[in-house]
């Protein structure tokens, strides 16, 4: 049973890296990953494709919205590591963690190609 869907970036290396992780530890498969890039994306009308490819979109099971670092936190909660996220959720932190998301999410493609050495176009075709 799918309990959230995610909304990512596949041109991103570094997102791509992250669901793949998800979704080696979702044994129960209740997360589903969606790329805003793939065909499957239009089945998912009411997500706004720019805005989610401005910050990480998902949908609980009962239809709601999640953002952001909101959407991390629950993901590794579902595959039994929330603990990890879990302080960047807690009311003090959570709104600097918030920008600092943001300025992430911005920046996406260049940490992306320091961290794991592959940039968003490695493939020969870029997708925006």
């Amino acid at each position: 049973m799918t309990r959230l869907t995610i909304f990512f970036d596949g041109t991103c290396p570094l997102c791509v890296k992250e669901m793949t992780a998800l979704t080696k530890r979702d044994k129960t498969a209740q997360i589903k990953t969606v790329d805003i890039h793939s065909d499957e994306f239009v089945n998912y009308p009411h997500i706004d494709p720019k805005q989610a490819n401005l910050i990480l979109h998902a949908l609980d099971e009962q239809g709601g919205l999640l953002l952001g670092l909101d959407v991390t936190h629950r993901a590794w909660q579902l595959v039994g590591m929330g603990w990890l996220y879990a302080p960047l959720r807690w009311p003090l932190i959570k709104p600097i963690a918030d920008k600092v998301y943001l300025l992430f999410a911005k920046n996406r493609y260049r940490i992306s190609y320091l961290l794991t050495g592959k940039s968003r176009c490695e493939s020969g075709v870029c997708r925006r």
